[in-house]
């Protein structure tokens, strides 16, 4: 049989809906979702199988001007997912963006549309908060703009659109075997996604920069055959300051994020687990090389 098969990497600002997006192509949660900016920090890799063609997704972190080595590296995973890719959907946010001028005029942005060789699919997001009239005035403002193949409105939360996407995603690409076997659905271990649903949960249950200053480790990770599976973490933080508002008064608020957190990764393993949270200062981690590469910032080249 004939099959089709290739890369389908997202893009947009931060908070444009990428993630929510992905994890409705999928029909899975892959990516951790919240409603600050920046909640993706790395590539997440999400595979769609049929039978006969696979798109493999890349999830990516909103495309800013950085300010710390982090985003550096952050920024670093965006060009190297679109350098892979055989499609780019660029998501806005059109309640965000109504005029794209936010998108467009972005150097980076500008830079990837430059890039001839790549198919870029423009996806005006939350379709459902704007009025048809308005609609059909964007849609036809956005067709002319340069190096966009396909404009489509969606609603990254409610699927508006996700099937009609799908069937253009695989029509567009290339002639290929399948990459991954058909089961698989991620390239990476469960030991990062139990990371990701972690520092998901500080971002919802913490306010201002703590979440920002944050990186989650994952200590030990022992399966047990009999009883609860066992997970150790250490939460980084920045300052001194930063570890007892973490750990809240009399322990109260890592108790909550420690159950809460457990919930979530009971539901995404399918069995329980004993999660033990610990906390720990590793000063300017954000701008420090030897602790981006111990946390996965500095992937290997290919």
């Amino acid at each position: 049989m004939n099959t089709k098969a290739g890369y389908v990497t997202i893009i947009g600002k931060p908070n444009a809906g990428k993630s929510t997006l992905m994890n409705q192509l999928l029909g899975e949660k892959l990516s951790i979702i919240t409603n600050k900016p920046q909640t993706t920090r790395k590539r997440v890799l999400g595979i769609l199988t049929k039978e006969d063609c696979q798109i493999i997704f890349l999830d990516t972190p909103g495309i800013l001007n950085p300010n710390y080595l982090l985003q550096e590296k952050m920024m670093e995973f965006v060009f190297r997912s679109v350098q892979d890719a055989d499609i780019i959907l660029m998501i806005i946010d059109i309640t965000d963006d109504p005029d794209g001028n936010k998108t467009f005029k972005d150097e980076k942005i500008s830079e990837i549309l430059e890039k001839k060789n790549k198919k870029i699919i423009l996806l005006l997001n939350k379709v459902d908060l704007s009025e048809e009239k308005d609609l059909n005035k964007l849609e036809n403002m956005f067709r002319e703009k340069s190096g966009i193949e396909d404009v489509i409105p969606v609603s990254a939360l409610r699927g508006f659109n996700v099937d009609l996407l799908l069937n253009m995603l695989a029509n567009k690409l290339p002639d290929h075997p399948k990459y991954y076997p058909d089961d698989q659905l991620t390239d990476e271990p469960e030991r990062f996604f139990v990371s990701e649903i972690i520092r998901e949960k500080i971002l919802d249950i913490y306010k201002d920069e703590i979440p920002y200053s944050v990186e989650v480790g994952i200590e030990e990770f022992k399966e047990r055959e009999r009883g609860k599976d066992y997970i150790s973490a250490l939460i980084y933080v920045e300052r001194e300051s930063q570890k007892p508002i973490i750990i809240g008064k009399q322990g109260a608020t890592i108790k909550k994020l420690g159950e809460v957190a457990r919930d979530a990764i009971e539901e995404f393993l399918q069995r329980q687990v004993y999660l033990e949270l610990r906390v720990k200062v590793r000063s300017k981690w954000r701008s420090e090389e030897k602790y981006l590469k111990n946390f996965g910032y500095f992937p290997d080249h290919d």
